[in-house]
């Protein structure tokens, strides 16, 4: 009758064990996951600029600040307006393989160019570039 106590005793123990470590184990994955929810919003321009590229950057904060105050506000979201003539800028630029003026949404491994869309709807249909930007963002 012993050996039975003292064998469920061990039993018990075991799967507590077990229970603690998927527990723990379940916490740091979701910090990791937190870590990796971070999307950051990059816009590389010249250092001369047009009309239409100020209007990127423009509509892009704007659209940024107004729809997600507090993930900018918090860091889980952020912007960079990067000069890509600037030779400091120039290893993040390689690294997000970037050769010009460039609006890029990264989340981890995950890169959205929103270039095209930035430059055609900036100035004539900002909604448009607002709208886009905001359904990227939601969809990573």
């Amino acid at each position: 009758m012993k050996n039975v106590v003292s064998l469920i005793a061990i039993l018990l123990f075991t799967i507590s064990g077990f229970s603690t470590f998927a527990q723990s184990n379940g916490l740091s994955q979701n910090k990791s996951m937190e870590a990796d929810e971070k999307i950051e919003v990059y816009y590389f321009h010249n250092t001369h600029r047009c009309a239409t590229c100020q209007a990127v950057e423009a509509v892009t904060k704007k659209t940024l600040n107004d729809s997600f105050p507090e993930e900018m506000k918090n860091g889980t979201l952020s912007f960079q307006s990067l000069n890509i003539e600037d030779d400091t800028n120039e290893p993040l630029a390689r690294k997000l393989h970037v050769s010009g003026q460039t609006l890029l949404i990264v989340k981890n491994n995950k890169k959205k160019d929103l270039t095209n869309e930035a430059f055609l709807y900036a100035r004539s249909k900002p909604e448009k570039l607002e709208a886009k930007i905001i359904s990227t963002i939601q969809k990573l």
